[in-house]
Order: structure tokens, then sequence, then C-alpha cells
């Protein structure tokens, strides 16, 4: 081949190369894209177990497309269960990203095949819905829920993880409570839990120290894993389940102080149990955990109380009546 061919015959290899590593570049990128808002809910039917009164226990969560933007959708014709009653207890107020195990809706012992379907539709219009059965491969247990979460790995166990019970939380004082704008609500709450499991990472005889060293090491020996990964340990987390119909319930609702996220927020420093440094927090010595909640706006809202020890969980709810 002359030497002139040869030149343009590389310059159009290079070219298609240099397209085709575009092109798969190009596909990479929008398969990671993600939002901070304007984005949708997509229900999930996490799968099923039986109750000991012979009645079965649906289990939903969802995932809510944005990083930033917690979006309200009321129960009505926008967020509602079919066939029968409308409103199965389903949040109004949806976290950021994925949320697991997030409720759960009771039928009787003769559901046989019927179907009950969660249908969510968002403020930008998409339509999404969930789809439940008492199908066999829909079966969950506690090591089902914990592998899900990321306490375990795929298709793992112990004797450690077979054992663990879930922690109880117990809110102390009234579940209806009353309160002015701008009034800080004290809310105190007690979890009992088994200690199980320990938290991950940490040698035989070795305590939870937050210290410079502890954190190196996590940083350099990640564990591996084919799941989401969790940081085992005991937190309690209070958010908002349920508010009135305002945009940016979430701005208006402060927790004092701060506590642990209950949905997947991956990114270092998030104060979530699947970001790289979290640690759990002190337990006090009281096993009571004390928190302020203060409203900007009126209006009823049901705060949401989850105590969770890095593989199994345990709600709490109380309703608070908001006046100017």
């Amino acid at each position: 081949m002359p030497a002139r061919s040869m030149e343009i015959w590389r310059s159009h290899l290079l070219r298609w190369v240099i397209l085709l590593l575009a092109s798969s570049f190009s596909i990479t990128l929008m398969a990671q894209l993600s939002y901070q808002k304007g984005q949708y809910i997509e229900p999930a039917y996490e799968g099923w177990r039986e109750n000991e009164d012979g009645s079965f226990s649906f289990i939903f969560g969802y995932f809510n497309e944005n990083w930033e933007q917690e979006l309200d959708i009321q129960v009505g014709d926008s967020n509602f269960f079919s066939p029968g009653d409308r409103d199965r207890g389903q949040p109004t107020h949806f976290l950021p990203r994925r949320n697991r195990f997030t409720f759960e809706v009771r039928v009787p012992s003769d559901w046989g095949s019927r179907e009950l379907v969660w249908t969510v539709i968002s403020p930008n219009g998409e339509t999404r819905r969930a789809y439940a059965t008492l199908a066999t491969d829909y079966t969950i247990d506690n090591i089902v829920i914990a592998s899900e979460t990321g306490s375990l790995g795929a298709g793992t166990s112990s004797p450690e993880s077979r054992s663990n019970t879930p922690p109880q939380v117990t809110v102390q004082g009234d579940s209806v409570r009353t309160v002015r704008t701008g009034e800080p609500l004290r809310i105190v709450a007690r979890i009992m839990d088994d200690g199980l499991p320990k938290p991950r990472g940490l040698r035989e005889g070795e305590e939870e120290i937050v210290d410079a060293a502890t954190l190196t090491r996590r940083m350099l020996n990640p564990p591996r894993r084919s799941t989401v990964g969790k940081t085992n340990g005991l937190f309690l987390s209070w958010n908002i389940y349920r508010g009135p119909e305002l945009l940016g319930v979430q701005d208006k609702v402060r927790f004092n102080p701060p506590l642990s996220k209950p949905w997947e927020d991956t990114r270092t420093s998030a104060n979530s149990p699947w970001g790289p440094l979290w640690m759990p927090p002190p337990i006090p010595e009281n096993g009571l955990y004390e928190v302020e909640v203060t409203f900007d706006e009126p209006g009823t809202y049901v705060l949401w109380a989850r105590a969770d020890d890095g593989g199994l969980f345990h709600d709490q709810y109380i309703t608070v009546n908001v006046s100017p």
C-alpha cells in the first residue's frame, strides 16, 4: 500500500477509534447521571412475610431519584393503593435516594393470588407503580433484610447475624403532641438492643473509638462486597413521615442535634451508615435519646423514629399538631 494511502487509512482508523471511545464514554456518562432535583419517585415492593396470626405483611420502600430534593405527595389521586383503601399508611414525605423496607401493609390470611398495587405520581408527571403478591420468591426474613440493606455480604450469614434481633424503640410520652411554631418540642426515646451485629472492622476485644488510626484503617481497608455497603452500629433517626401540603416541608422542620440518615447516602462524611467514614454515635448511658424538633409552619406532621443496629430496625411514630 502506498505511503499516502497508508497515512489516510491510519487517519480514518484513528478517527473511528476516537468516535468509538467518545460514544462509549457518553453511554457510561448517561448511565451514571444523577440529579439533585426534578426527578420522580419509584415505589418498590421489597417482599412479604407471614405473621403469627396467619396474616401477611407486604413490605414496601421507594427510590427517590433526587439526591437533594425531598418530595411531598399527599395520599389521594397521586399517592394511593388499590384495590381497597387508598391509604395504607404509606409516607407522603419522601427522603432522597433509596429507602428500603420503609413500611408494611398487612393483608388477611386468605389474600391468595391477588395483587396490591401502590401508585405514585410525582410532581413532574411521572407515574410509577409497585406490585405486591405472595409469590414465593418474594419471601423475606431477617437475613434477607440485613443482606439487602448492606449489613451482610450477598448470600452470606453467620451465627451472629442469625441470632441478631431488631432493636426496640419506645417513644416516651404521648403519641400525639401539640406545639406552637418556633417552639422546640423535646422528644425522648429509649432503645433496647442486644448489641448485635458488632460494628464491622473491629478486631476482637476492640472498642469503637473515633480516632485517626481507626479512620485511616477503614479508608485503607474498605470491605469488599457485591451489594451496597453499610457500617453496622446502633443509631436512632428522626424524620418527617407525613406533613401538610407545603412546598419544601423539610426546610420547615429542624431536628437538634442532627441525626444519622436512614437512607443510602453513600457520600463521604454524609452522616449516613452507607457513607465511607460514618461511625456509630455514642450510646447514652441511660439508653435515652433526646432530640428537639422545631416547626416553622403550622399543620399536622407525623414524625418517624427508626432504631437501626445496622442489620435490623424498629419504627415508631408520633403525630404533632402545630399551631401558629
